[in-house]
């Protein structure tokens, strides 16, 4: 599975790197990419364990704002 998320607020690559740290310690994930320039993040995983919410809540409790795609 490969969800896509929209984050905003991220305006450098510690933002980047505290979002993808983050997001890799959530249950299922097995690869995350995050892109500052397009302020995105790819996250992949198992279908079972990944859960979409769960992720956006993961990026919110961080401090960013995020959607799916």
């Amino acid at each position: 599975m490969k969800v896509t998320l929209q984050i905003g607020g991220m305006e450098c690559e510690d933002c980047v790197k505290t979002v993808r740290e983050a997001l890799e310690d959530a249950p299922g994930v097995e690869s995350v990419k995050v892109d500052l320039a397009k302020g995105r993040a790819v996250i992949e995983g198992d279908d079972e364990d990944l859960d979409v919410s769960d992720l956006i809540e993961i990026v919110e409790t961080e401090g960013y704002e995020a959607k799916a795609l």
